[in-house]
């Protein structure tokens, strides 16, 4: 351990996710007895009816941050399942975990619990039966299942659908996608729709059913940087730079990758600039598009980070630690 430095000393070591967890806990704490009024806005076209239903079950403000905080723990152990199962970052690693804790965690703005929440967890298992597809010639029942919980996580967030189309590519550049595949990812889709439409026909409340299309389409005003606030801008900065350096990493050192992984890391680098993108389009959806960037930019950082031994990435790895204790305190200082 002497011979290693502090990046690979902390990336590797067998407590550091338990560490991690306890930090984050006790800020998560902190937070909550800092800004016990602290919650999520509607939104202002409206949230969907079965998102309404979900938050009526929750009436008292700690309960926001008890689920919240249990979601987000579901979607860690879902990220190293992804990593156990695709061999992203070569080894059985649990970084990428540490560090999507610690990405949210620096965000006290999202610990209540919003639709992005729940939509980033159906994101994550939809992720996985994606990239279960690779190189599979029968792999229309992987893309249906994909889909079908991108439609169902569209129920509570509707602008999730349009995470369809990098899917599409994604399935493509996976060499999974044919006539017969393409036509199980629409019936994926459509299908979490035709059970609302049966309930909304049955009780004749057909305004439940029309209610996710008329918010799908509903956009705010595109490139509004003034409707991004402080911590925002220092949240999406922070994150840009760990993409920027994850990225430029995954494309010089690729060839130590399998060609499978580099399938997997390129489509997760497209993706996490798609979401840069839909934030930048629609500032208004930010602290929901927030947990689904945080997933795909842990992952590339996690492999940056526990793959490279180099001077100048243990002194990235100092100053990124550093940059997120100051992240920290400037957003719970604008808040107060």
């Amino acid at each position: 351990m002497r011979n290693k430095r502090i990046q690979n000393q902390i990336t590797a070591g067998r407590w550091t996710l338990p560490a991690v967890i306890l930090i984050c806990t006790c800020c998560w704490v902190a937070s909550y007895l800092l800004f016990p009024d602290l919650a999520p806005l509607p939104k202002d076209g409206g949230d969907t009816y079965l998102w309404q239903a979900i938050r009526s079950f929750l009436p008292a403000r700690w309960n926001d941050y008890v689920v919240s905080y249990l979601v987000y723990a579901v979607i860690g152990y879902f990220l190293i399942e992804l990593n156990n199962r695709f061999a992203i970052i070569r080894i059985r690693a649990s970084v990428q975990t540490a560090i999507y804790f610690l990405f949210v965690t620096a965000c006290p703005e999202i610990h209540p619990l919003y639709a992005g929440d729940v939509a980033s967890l159906a994101f994550l298992v939809s992720l996985y039966f994606l990239f279960g597809s690779y190189q599979r010639f029968q792999s229309s029942g992987h893309l249906f299942y994909s889909f079908l919980f991108i439609g169902a996580g569209s129920l509570v967030f509707p602008q999730l659908v349009y995470l369809s189309i990098p899917w599409l590519l994604g399935a493509y550049y996976l060499q999974s996608l044919n006539a017969r595949s393409f036509c199980g990812a629409l019936m994926g889709l459509a299908f979490p729709y035709w059970f609302l439409l049966g309930h909304a026909f049955f009780y004749d409340q057909m305004e439940l059913f029309r209610q996710p299309f008329q918010l799908m389409v509903r956009f705010g005003k595109p490139f509004d940087f003034a409707a991004f606030s402080a911590w925002e801008w220092a949240t999406l900065g922070y994150l840009f730079a760990h993409f920027a350096v994850s990225a430029a990493h995954c494309v010089t050192a690729g060839f130590e990758d399998k060609i499978r992984t580099r399938a997997y890391l390129q489509f997760l680098i497209n993706l996490t600039g798609f979401l840069f993108l839909a934030i930048i389009l629609q500032p208004a959806y930010c602290k929901e598009l927030l947990p689904l960037l945080m997933i795909s930019d842990s992952v590339l950082t996690g492999h940056f980070f526990t793959l490279t031994n180099s001077k100048a990435s243990n002194v990235f790895f100092i100053v990124s630690l550093g940059a997120l204790i100051l992240l920290f305190g400037f957003n719970i200082w604008t808040l107060l």
